[in-house]
């Protein structure tokens, strides 16, 4: 059995920054490799970043504008967002890979 929590998500206007967060109650979490997802209405769930067990980073849009990182000790990935555009708008999941487990999503807004 695990838990994700995420948190963090809230109304920002364009050109801001958020920081997500997830507690991931899970055995062996530093063998899993951690992955931040979003959905917007009407969209399929993409992959906005991934995290291995080594920490090397994934991002599939090389816009640069988000970081991904995680803390071995208590359990925590993070997701740093800057520059947020109205295109961002979606409920972020986080999601250990290869895995059946995924937290219950923090949505994001991004609107003036």
């Amino acid at each position: 059995q695990a838990q994700l929590v995420e948190s963090g998500g809230g109304l920002v206007q364009p050109g801001g920054s958020l920081r997500l967060s997830c507690v991931v109650s899970i055995s062996n979490f530093n063998e899993y490799a951690m992955g931040w997802y979003r959905q917007a209405p009407g969209k399929r769930r993409e992959l906005v970043a991934r995290i291995n067990k080594y920490g090397y980073r994934y991002y599939p849009d090389a816009e640069g504008r988000f970081d991904i990182s995680r803390d071995y000790t208590n359990g925590t990935v993070y997701l740093q967002m800057n520059n947020l555009k109205p295109e961002d708008t979606a409920v972020y999941y986080c999601h250990a890979e290869d895995s059946g487990y995924w937290g219950q999503g923090t949505q994001v807004t991004v609107s003036s």
